[in-house]
């Protein structure tokens, strides 16, 4: 099950794993955005060094502050030991998790669990 930590602030962030075009994991500290509707963002500059495929460029979205322009890239997390190709937004910001990877990390625990007790 996937488990996170609160900061002093009060933010909600979880270890993730993040993997390169070699398939080697790097670990990142992400915080969990429950108003980010997508499954994860973060900077380009990261991105790129992973080696993630730029799928789109500069795709205009509505955000908090208003409209922002993003790079999409394919990207490849391991999160609690399950590799998910996902749509990655890259900008210039923190590594957020969406409430897409937290809905389906909360769904599969309780698929899990529902498989125990059978």
């Amino acid at each position: 099950m996937i488990q996170g930590e609160f900061d002093d602030e009060g933010k909600l962030f979880f270890i993730i794993d993040l993997i390169d075009t070699e398939g080697e994991p790097i670990e990142v500290n992400a915080m969990l955005d429950t108003g980010f509707t997508d499954w994860l963002a973060m900077n380009n500059e990261e991105a790129e060094t992973l080696g993630w495929i730029l799928v789109d460029s500069e795709q205009l979205m509505r955000t908090a502050q208003g409209e922002a322009r993003f790079n999409i890239y394919q990207g490849k997390v391991c999160i609690d030991g399950q590799e998910f190709n996902i749509p990655v937004l890259g900008g210039e910001q923190l590594s957020l998790i969406g409430l897409p990877v937290f809905k389906f990390a909360v769904a599969d625990c309780y698929h899990r669990c529902d498989l125990a007790s059978n």
